[in-house]
């Protein structure tokens, strides 16, 4: 059975889309995005963190030149939520890094929407967002998958959960530290090099 269907597809959003949708919820009706009152409070929190990395976060120019040079047509499905701290880091880049070449197309599923789906790509037996799926355009066949964070974040989220049995707030904290002095290069990095490997076996 394919996991990814035009009617995946038909469900995801653009991310200007995407981003105007959780704006004006969060702007005007929030009641729609269906969140409790902590979940609200890191989804406001995360939009203005998404605003400023919009505006600020910029692709290599050698980075740049790899993408354009791909062959191929991909869609970066993306599944995601607004309360998501991961995804407000990254979701950014993740765009900006599809600017680069007309043949991506990136688009965002929410997780709690598509449970079938995020079931599919689980991280150690978790619901772990983001997770970018690489999905050829033509076929719907998954060409690679990539997430929850990249490779040194998660490795703060491991050594901290080692030290401290969990993974809490003040984890969280520095987590997000780490992410806004890395300014999205690793993850830049990570899905750069993740597309030269599927562009090496088209």
């Amino acid at each position: 059975m394919k996991i990814i269907t035009p009617s995946i597809i038909g469900k995801s959003l653009s991310y200007p889309a995407y981003r105007e949708f959780i704006t004006n919820a969060l702007e005007n009706a929030p009641f729609v995005l269906d969140l409790d009152q902590s979940y609200l409070e890191y989804a406001i929190l995360n939009e203005a963190r998404v605003k400023r990395l919009d505006k600020t976060l910029s692709v290599s120019t050698q980075n740049q030149e790899v993408l354009q040079g791909l062959q191929g047509d991909f869609i970066w499905l993306v599944i995601s939520e607004s309360w998501c701290g991961d995804a407000a880091q990254i979701l950014p880049m993740l765009y900006k890094l599809s600017l680069c070449n007309d043949n991506i197309d990136l688009q965002v599923v929410f997780r709690d929407q598509n449970l079938e789906l995020m079931d599919a790509f689980l991280t150690n037996g978790a619901r772990s967002i983001p997770k970018l799926i690489v999905v050829n355009k033509q076929t719907l066949e998954v060409e690679g998958v990539w997430g929850p964070r990249p490779k040194l974040a998660q490795d703060i989220v491991e050594s901290y959960k080692l030290k401290h049995g969990a993974f809490d707030k003040e984890g969280s904290t520095e987590l997000q530290l780490w992410y806004t002095k890395d300014k999205g290069k690793a993850v830049e990095q990570e899905i750069v090099d993740l597309m030269l490997c599927i562009s090496k076996k088209e």
